[in-house]
C-alpha cells in the first residue's frame, strides 16, 4: 500500500528510528528486536547484544535460523519461525543452497530441505557433537547433497544446507568449549509441510532495519528478490530515502517521522542486530570504515554514540578481568568517554568477568 503523498526522510531520522526500535534506549526488559532473533557470531556476542539493550537471554534458545547462522530466539516462537523460514517454493530453496559443491543437488529444491530435516529428526535424539551429526546426516541424504572432502576422505553434506535445515529438524545449538554440540529441542515439532508466515519475517526486517527495499530483505533471507516480492506484505508505507523508494510497516511510520537522536552510548558486539542492516552505506557512509567493521572473519564491535558508529572496540580476557580497547574514528567528547566506563562494565558482566580495564586508543 503506497501513501498518497510522497514522504521523504533523512538518514539521521532513519538511524534515530532504528536506535529506538532496537530497544537500545533500554526501555524494555524484552526488546522486540527478538522478532528477528539476535545473531551469536562469534559465540557469546548475542548475550552482549542483549545486555546493550538492558535485557538477558533467559527464555531464549540458540538455533540455526537466518542463512543458517546461530541466533537466539524466544522458545515460544520456534515452531512459527520454522514455518516462516521454510522455502516458499523450489526456486527459493534452490537459491538458498545453490553452491558449486552441490550444484546438482540444489536443484532438488524443497526436497533437499525435507530429506535433510527428516535426517536431523532421526539422528539427533540426544546431545551429539556437530561432527557426529554431520556424518550421520550425510549418510542419510541423497549423494547429490554431499561433496567429497579429500582431507577427511569422506563425503560431507553441504554446510549451507546442513545448518539451514537444523531448525526444521527440531535441533538446537549448544556451544561448548571444545566445539558445537547439537541437541533436540525440548518441544519438537514436525518438519514444516509448507511455508507459512514468511511475510511476517519480511515485515520484521522492514520494521527493525527499514525503511528498506525488497533486495535488502532478500539478502537477509538468503534468497532472490523475486521470492520476497511474492510474499511482500500489503500494510506498508512508501518512504523516500536519499532519492530511493523504500518501505516500512505502516503502523511504524509515525515513530519514524517523530524519531530524534538520543545521547546514548552503546558498545555493540560483532553481529549486533543494529549492524545486520544491508544498507551499510547508510549506517556507515565511509567505505574504509565499513571494511573495519564488517570483516568477513574476526570483526570488531562497534561504538555507537547517538545514532552514529564512531569507533570500534575489542576485548580480551586477562585472568578474571576483561581488557577492553576502544579505537575511535575521531576524538571522543568528554560525555562519551564518561559513558564508556559504564558500558564497558556492561560488556564485562555479560562475559562473566569480575572487573574491567578500559583503554581508549
Amino acid at each position: 500500500m503506497s501513501s498518497t503523498r510522497r514522504i521523504e526522510v533523512s538518514r539521521e531520522r532513519v538511524l534515530a528510528y532504528r536506535v529506538a526500535v532496537h530497544g537500545l534506549d533500554r526501555s524494555s526488559p524484552a526488546p522486540d528486536v527478538l522478532d528477528l532473533g539476535v545473531r551469536d557470531t562469534p559465540s557469546g556476542s548475542a548475550r552482549q547484544a542483549l545486555a546493550a539493550r538492558g535485557a538477558s537471554s533467559d527464555g531464549l534458545e540458540l538455533v540455526w535460523s537466518f542463512r543458517g547462522a546461530p541466533h537466539l530466539h524466544r522458545r515460544a516462537d520456534l515452531r512459527a519461525l520454522a514455518a516462516a523460514l521454510w522455502p516458499v517454493d523450489d526456486t527459493d530453496a534452490t537459491a538458498r543452497i545453490d553452491t558449486a559443491m552441490i550444484k546438482e543437488g540444489a536443484r532438488l529444491g524443497r526436497t533437499a530441505f525435507r530429506v535433510t530435516a527428516a535426517a536431523f529428526h532421526e539422528v539427533v535424539t540426544a546431545p551429539m557433537a556437530k561432527g557426529e551429526v554431520s556424518a550421520a546426516v550425510s549418510a542419510s541424504v541423497p549423494e547429490t547433497l554431499t561433496h567429497w572432502c579429500a582431507r577427511c576422505g569422506a563425503r560431507h553434506i553441504s554446510g549451507l544446507l546442513f545448518q539451514q535445515a537444523g531448525l526444521f529438524g527440531g535441533t538446537r545449538v549448544v556451544p561448548e568449549a571444545g566445539g558445537t554440540v547439537l541437541a533436540p529441542l525440548n518441544r519438537r515439532f514436525p518438519v514444516p509441510s509448507r511455508a507459512s508466515g514468511t511475510a511476517g519475517l519480511v515485515r520484521a526486517y522492514l520494521r527493525f532495519l527499514g525503511p528498506a527495499m525488497p533486495a535488502e530483505v532478500a539478502q537477509h533471507l538468503g534468497t532472490k528478490p523475486a521470492v520476497v516480492a511474492s510474499v511482500w506484505p500489503d500494510d506498508l508505507a512508501e518512504v523516500w530515502l536519499g532519492g530511493t523508494r523504500t518501505w516500512l510497516p505502516a503502523p511504524d511510520l509515525d515513530a519514524l517521522l517523530s524519531a530524534r537522536s538520543r545521547g546514548l552510548v552503546r558498545l555493540l558486539p560483532p553481529g549486533d542486530p543494529f549492524l545486520q542492516a544491508r544498507d551499510r552505506d547508510l549506517v556507515v557512509p565511509d567505505r574504509a570504515r565499513q571494511k573495519e567493521i564488517w570483516r568477513p572473519v574476526g570483526g570488531p564491535g562497534a561504538l555507537l554514540a547517538g545514532t552514529e558508529i564512531v569507533g570500534t572496540w575489542r576485548a580480551r580476557a586477562a585472568g578474571r578481568a576483561l581488557e577492553l580497547t576502544v579505537t575511535p574514528f575521531a576524538p571522543l567528547s568528554s560525555a562519551v568517554r564518561r559513558a564508556l566506563d559504564a558500558e564497558a562494565a556492561t560488556v564485562a558482566a555479560a562475559r562473566g568477568a569480575a572487573e574491567t580495564r578500559l583503554r581508549v586508543a
